[in-house]
């Protein structure tokens, strides 16, 4: 079995859950490649004596790996993605963060959690991803165009509200003023726009949300439509620029700039242990039921 690991950051908190999934990986005769800049941090850290295999990028993965297996928060996990794509490696969050929610385990589990992660008795829970375009091509190809979460645009450098023109399948749907917009995938439906007020989706629905950031006009309400609609977005306002967002990832755009979001062609394998649920992740993670009057 071959796995990879990638990690942002070194709290020392971790150290411990790092060293003792790296041990128990080592007991069983797994070959493991880690980031190579996690890597770093671990040896900077004293964390492991042995030396490992490392990666730093999409280009040295490839179908070979039986998993992916993050170690950090949600943040950590969006970011996984740049180097999976669409090789279809099963991904597993270990959550040493704070919520977690797109987590598979808690990083108390690792022991108890792990035969079962290596002897495959999971199940894989698929996440659309979303693609960027924009025309005049003007991002730079480090930003990387896919995301997990949620593709924004939001006002720059001001306080006045942007227009945010937006098309569905080349039909003009309307002008947003607001300090920007939202377009999500059901997993980032519990992120960025569930805290704009949108709505909560199962991950495995067929649809993406477009959710407005602080409307100036108050009867514009999230909205659920078809995954396979393509979205086309053009902003203007008092700045000659805005933001994009993808992810955990920002840039600056001109105004005026034509802007493509797509789902892509592939999707995300989570791994999901059994007898855990999107479900259950909501009622512990949203606190659903916690009410002392229940």
């Amino acid at each position: 079995m071959k796995i990879g690991i990638y990690g942002q950051f070194y709290h020392p908190n971790a150290a411990r859950y790092i060293g003792q999934l790296l041990s128990l990986l080592d007991q069983k005769n797994i070959e493991v490649l880690i980031e190579e800049e996690f890597l770093k941090l671990i040896h900077e850290n004293k964390t492991i004596e042995k030396e490992y295999k490392h990666f730093n990028s999409f280009e040295e993965l490839d179908k070979s790996f039986d998993l992916f297996m993050c170690i950090g928060g949600d943040g950590t996990i969006l970011k996984s993605i740049n180097y999976v794509r669409n090789l279809d490696i099963p991904i597993v969050g270990i959550n040493t963060g704070r919520l977690g929610f797109l987590a598979t385990i808690q990083k108390e589990e690792i022991e108890e959690t792990l035969d079962d992660i290596l002897g495959k008795k999971f199940s894989l829970s698929p996440r659309s991803v979303l693609t960027l375009q924009t025309n005049p091509k003007s991002l730079d190809p480090v930003f990387n165009n896919i995301a997990l979460n949620e593709i924004a645009v939001s006002r720059k450098n001001t306080t006045s509200m942007i227009t945010v023109d937006t098309w569905l399948d080349d039909q003009y749907l309307t002008s947003y003023w607001a300090d920007g917009l939202i377009i999500s995938t059901p997993t980032g439906s519990t992120g960025y726009s569930l805290s704009c007020g949108g709505p909560v989706i199962i991950p495995d629905t067929d649809s993406l949300i477009i959710t407005p950031i602080a409307p100036h006009n108050l009867n514009a309400r999230p909205l659920v439509i078809k995954d396979h609609t393509k979205i086309k977005l053009k902003v203007s306002g008092r700045e000659d620029s805005h933001l994009i967002s993808m992810d955990s990832r920002i840039a600056s755009l001109q105004n005026d700039t034509e802007i493509i979001i797509q789902k892509a062609s592939y999707s995300i394998n989570f791994v999901e242990l059994r007898g855990d649920s999107f479900l259950n992740t909501l009622r512990k993670k949203l606190l659903w039921g916690e009410d002392k009057r229940n």
